[in-house]
């Protein structure tokens, strides 16, 4: 068989078929690969074929799956909006020290906060004494950033057309958005084209490996209907490949490892809760669930300068 090599992320599907066993299988897997490549023994390996057979005979497990539909960023975080702070995503806790901590050395600017969502960025760098624009597409999320920031300058506006004038910003800051775009070029076109020369960009995303364990955003639609906010796996190749050639250079890239807090879909591990999955369900298998997610980073953080 010949491989056939191919550039950008795969394409989403039009619905998302998810049931526990699927997914359990699948950690098992995962930790059977790893045991393949040397990571653990023979007991572990075998122990981990004895679990599958278990779960594919185990009723509790083998429940019928839930068709879930991709839905847009606008009309998903219009679902997500109201509770997108309450405890918040598990990731936050990744990636504000390493924006901060690039931020920190920056005298106070002009800085536009791109995909703002309820303004967590845009309140710390108002605090810091920055001039804040903050864009996003959502208008249901720039309602929340209103109230939390009402000195920031918010704008309705799209990743990929940002009602920004060119050099027009000292900094730019975009956290936890540009996986939910299939083509991160564009976007960093924008990103790069409002940036002022010498200024700085702080992108934050989702790690294309922890989207693989499972990391795609749930929501429900307005009648209670699963829905699914894309998440595309891009890898570091692809950051690259859409800033250097705008004469973006990297100042620091980070990919920290671990499991993101509850906030990131943990919580009641019964099977029949799909707003849990798919953290829930690693509870139901410990030791596999251990392998497979051991040392995955689960954010991509980059500091790039103009």
């Amino acid at each position: 068989m010949r491989w056939r090599s191919r550039t950008g992320p795969p394409s989403f599907p039009l619905v998302a078929y998810q049931r526990p066993l699927h997914y359990l299988l699948g950690v098992e897997g995962t930790a059977l690969l790893r045991a393949y490549a040397g990571e653990h023994d023979r007991a572990f390996a075998e122990a981990r074929v004895a679990n599958i057979r278990r779960l594919l005979n185990d009723p509790v497990v083998t429940v019928d799956g839930v068709r879930a539909e991709p839905v847009d960023t606008v009309a998903g975080y219009q679902a997500w909006a109201s509770t997108y702070d309450r405890p918040g995503n598990g990731l936050f806790a990744y990636e504000e020290p390493f924006v901060r901590a690039a931020v920190a050395e920056l005298p106070a600017g002009r800085v536009l906060d791109a995909a703002c969502g309820t303004g967590r960025h845009s309140a710390w760098l108002a605090a810091r004494g920055h001039q804040v624009i903050g864009v996003d597409s959502s208008p249901d999320m720039l309602a929340g950033a209103r109230v939390r920031v009402p000195a920031a300058d918010l704008r309705e506006g799209d990743l990929t057309a940002l009602p920004v004038p060119d050099d027009h910003v000292d900094l730019v800051v975009c956290a936890l958005a540009l996986a939910h775009l299939p083509d991160l070029r564009p976007a960093f076109a924008e990103l790069a084209r409002v940036l002022r020369p010498g200024g700085h960009l702080v992108v934050t995303d989702v790690h294309q490996e922890w989207v693989a364990l499972g990391s795609v955003p749930h929501v429900r639609s307005l009648t209670g209907e699963p829905r699914l906010i894309p998440s595309y796996r891009h890898r570091a190749s692809d950051y690259l490949r859409a800033a250097l050639p705008l004469g973006l250079t990297v100042r620091r890239c980070e990919e920290p490892r671990g499991r993101p807090a509850d906030g990131d879909g943990g919580g009641d591990p019964a099977v029949g809760d799909w707003d849990a999955w798919p953290w829930s369900l690693l509870e139901l298998v410990p030791e596999a669930a251990r392998a497979a997610v051991a040392d995955v980073p689960v954010a991509m953080l980059w500091h790039f300068r103009n």
